[in-house]
């Protein structure tokens, strides 16, 4: 009961400190470079007073404030949700927090310093109403988190570089697979053309053997009609049966 009463009571504290802050900005005032000392305590108050209200917010209220219809609301619990788990619990407020003047608004830094790291609270305030527009939790990461979170995103993209080759080789090697007309067609054409078959050794040996019996032939014909093979040509040979009577 008495964590709902303080809830209820920090959240009326900074409700108060924003109708203040309405109240008493005059639009010469915020549009100065310079910003004036009530104004800037008012901010100083509000901005002070949100953290320590959004810090000690549980689980279960970040999820019902995300509900909420105020833009403000859920873009806070956003910030908040997304670097709670790295920070930790809150150790205590260090630093003064700073008020900068813009053209149209004011930026508010709360710096705290948590378990795991410190983190700045920025907020921007709206230059007309004084009311919050955004919150942005900068974690404040020492300088070996910072290393080791470089060399961290450095091995991962070249691990990833080097997934994307592999996958990529291993798409080419699956092409040699995939059928292709077109080098069929080419492979078929470049083919040589087939060694002619060679004559079977018996007509080989049967022409061998007419060709001595032709020289014989003209050889005795010559003979007989007492000339040279020279003044004929013997062009064919015919065997003839001759039956008896």
């Amino acid at each position: 009961m008495k964590q709902i009463f303080k809830k209820v009571s920090s959240l009326c504290t900074v409700l108060l400190m924003m109708a203040v802050l309405t109240l008493t900005g005059v639009s010469s005032v915020w549009a100065a470079d310079e910003v004036d000392d009530t104004v800037k305590q008012t901010l100083i108050t509000t901005a002070e007073g949100l953290t320590d209200t959004i810090v000690a917010l549980s689980d279960e209220d970040i999820d019902n404030y995300s509900q909420s219809s105020d833009a403000f609301t859920v873009g806070a619990m956003t910030a908040w949700a997304g670097s709670k788990a790295e920070l930790g619990a809150l150790k205590e407020r260090t630093g003064e927090t700073e008020v900068k003047a813009s053209d149209d608004g004011y930026t508010v830094t709360v710096p705290a310093s948590f378990e795991k790291a410190d983190a700045n609270f920025v907020y921007v305030f709206d230059g007309s109403t004084g009311a919050p527009t955004s919150l942005t939790v900068d974690v404040q990461y020492s300088m070996a988190e910072t290393l080791r979170r470089a060399v961290m995103n450095t091995i991962m993209g070249i691990a990833i570089v080097f997934i994307i080759l592999i996958f990529l080789s291993f798409l080419i090697y699956l092409f040699r697979f995939i059928p292709n007309p077109e080098a069929k067609k080419k492979a078929q054409a470049a083919a040589p053309a087939p060694a002619p078959v060679a004559a079977p050794a018996e007509e080989v040996q049967e022409a061998a053997d007419d060709t001595e019996l032709i020289a014989v032939i003209a050889a005795a014909i010559a003979a007989a009609e007492g000339t040279t093979t020279d003044g004929f040509v013997v062009r064919s040979i015919r065997k003839i049966n001759r039956k008896k009577r």
